[in-house]
């Protein structure tokens, strides 16, 4: 943002960057949202269903943020969904074998990361595409999750961990105030360091960066790893709210995430979006699913919603890019 005289008026002037703009543009419709839903149903406006919305928000967002980085650089992680599955399942074994968890949670995190990195190595070092890269991964992942529980489920851990995902504090759900810390650290991240700079180079020019001297090929582990790690994250973040795990805990989750990047404003060519955009995503999309449920919308119809809201965002990012 800037400040530019009008000569002629004499008068000063705020001048917003686009990106600032479709920002402001976003929290403008999640505010229309809002009152719309309002308007429908008396419901919306209580205060158990405004935690309820944060709270969902918040376990979106944790695996969209990581994701974000991902797309920043043309890429994309299908794997994350999966990788929920496989480190929640891990960390819930150790917590019962171990009645520890702190181990449990740094099994999830460690195994949300591997995953990320080995994704990382794939599109960096083995040069195969993200797509393909991360939907093989996502299969591998399934395959051996399933394996590994073998139609068991794991439930029952201690409260102090369910405080994670289930518990308040000063009223406000727990997985907001996380929410909060990662959307600051994550923006200061991508915003103001030159990591995150380099990120976004990748994403607008790859050759250009390369030339550049940017280390084009350490920057891809590193989003893929972070991508992977919030992956973890969420998986802690989903067991200890859900207090058990199954081979098909987060499968639902990885549409959803790619929507709220893409309903934040990021770009799928890369460069273009925010961590803070896509904060902004998930909140709108996670009204979205939540006035549905108010209104008593059936619930096989919210994957075609997010369907058309991932075709419709992306067709705006295609005509905005033609229009530049």
């Amino acid at each position: 943002m800037s400040l530019a005289g009008d000569v002629s008026a004499g008068t000063p002037r705020i001048h917003l960057s686009k990106d600032m703009q479709q920002l402001l543009y976003r929290l403008l419709a999640a505010g229309l949202l809002c009152v719309a839903l309002s308007i429908a149903t008396d419901a919306f406006f209580t205060t158990n269903n405004i935690l309820n919305v944060l709270r969902q928000a918040s376990l979106l967002f944790f695996l969209a943020s990581g994701l974000t980085l991902v797309i920043l650089t043309g890429g994309l992680d299908l794997s994350v969904g999966a990788n929920i599955g496989l480190s929640a399942c891990l960390a819930a074994t150790v917590i019962k074998a171990t009645g520890s968890p702190a181990l449990g949670t740094l099994t999830g995190l460690a195994s949300g990361c591997a995953i990320g990195i080995c994704n990382g190595l794939m599109v960096a070092k083995l040069r195969i595409p993200s797509f393909i890269a991360t939907y093989g991964m996502l299969w591998v992942l399934h395959g051996v999750t399933y394996y590994y529980m073998a139609g068991e489920t794991i439930h029952g851990f201690p409260p102090g961990f369910r405080h994670i995902g289930s518990g308040y504090f000063l009223g406000i759900p727990i997985p907001v105030y996380l929410m909060i810390g990662f959307l600051i650290a994550g923006t200061v991240f991508a915003q103001r360091t030159v990591w995150g700079q380099q990120i976004y180079a990748i994403g607008a020019n790859p050759m250009a960066a390369r030339l550049s001297g940017i280390p084009v090929d350490r920057r891809l582990i590193l989003v893929y790893a972070f991508s992977g790690a919030m992956a973890g994250v969420a998986s802690i973040v989903f067991l200890a709210r859900l207090n058990s795990a199954e081979g098909d805990i987060g499968e639902a989750m990885t549409l959803p995430a790619i929507a709220a990047v893409l309903i934040g404003g990021a770009s799928l060519f890369g460069g273009v979006g925010s961590v803070f955009g896509t904060f902004v995503g998930a909140l709108i999309l996670t009204l979205v699913l939540n006035g549905m449920n108010l209104l008593a919308v059936n619930a096989s119809w919210q994957p075609l919603v997010t369907g058309v809201i991932v075709i419709f965002a992306v067709w705006l990012d295609m005509v905005g890019r033609k229009r530049s």
